[in-house]
């Protein structure tokens, strides 16, 4: 099952996701990994992270086991 999610324009074309998977408070470690597995499955596209939150590695392979690439406008 994938989401319909939907998107703004950017001023120079680029398309940005209105509805956004933040992974503030999410713990470092599993708990990240399997939302934004879990997240990118279902279409997400528009993940909020920072360094601050300390679960960027994390991320980061979440994104890279999910098989999507990134896609430029």
């Amino acid at each position: 099952m994938v989401l319909t999610i939907p998107t703004k324009t950017l001023p120079r074309g680029a398309t940005i996701s209105t509805i956004v998977l933040g992974v503030f408070q999410s713990d470092p470690g599993a708990e990240t990994y399997n939302a934004v597995l879990s997240g990118l499955k279902l279409g997400y596209r528009h993940i909020d992270t920072a360094e601050y939150y300390e679960n960027e590695a994390d991320v980061g392979r979440a994104v890279r086991d999910s098989g999507i690439h990134a896609r430029r406008s």
